[in-house]
């Protein structure tokens, strides 16, 4: 049996054999898929810090990492820094971590050049649901009467199609938000 199928028992409840609510079953689909994200994150993240070698061990911790550090504001697909510049944010990255507009990110510059980010502020956010869109080179998720763009990184992540229906998060208190972040597709 798949991780996506469940059993017959497990949708039942002890108390008679009645069928869980849908709600319930999605929301735990969602939570095995976020725990899968932060795993596959993590790993990234351990890669990125000792390399493809397990047997290598970096000897400073990794909030220790000597270099140039910068804290910037994350635009949907980029970083600006305190002096207007823009860092590049790796597009699996941003997807993964589910960054939104707003969101307040750490930047370490180490001394070999890599680029070593870290969210620091997240911004309030919301869910929502709406249609995935094509058009323009680029994705959206119409919600709400709006369109938002959403990473491609994302869209091929959760292997989304045009027309499917995606739960995004939105930044709660930025109506003005071009970005959103993909959640699941459903």
């Amino acid at each position: 049996m798949s991780e996506n199928e469940v059993s017959s028992d497990a949708t039942n409840t002890a108390s008679g054999g009645t069928s869980l609510p849908e709600k319930q079953v999605k929301r735990l689909k969602s939570l095995i898929q976020d725990a899968e994200t932060n795993l596959a994150a993590a790993k990234e993240l351990l890669i990125s810090l000792v390399g493809d070698d397990d047997s290598a061990v970096r000897s400073a911790h990794p909030d220790e990492v000597a270099g140039k550090v910068i804290e910037g504001v994350f635009d949907g697909q980029v970083m600006i820094g305190p002096d207007g510049k823009s860092y590049p944010v790796p597009a699996n990255y941003a997807s993964k971590s589910k960054l939104i507009e707003g969101d307040i990110l750490k930047l370490t510059i180490a001394d070999d050049g890599s680029f070593i980010y870290k969210q620091i502020g997240p911004v309030a956010r919301r869910q929502i649901i709406g249609t995935l869109l094509q058009h323009d080179g680029a994705y959206y998720v119409e919600a709400g009467g709006r369109e938002y763009r959403v990473l491609l990184a994302s869209v091929t992540y959760f292997k989304a199609k045009t027309g499917d229906q995606i739960s995004i998060i939105i930044p709660e208190d930025n109506r003005e938000a071009e970005w959103a972040a993909i959640e699941a597709a459903l």
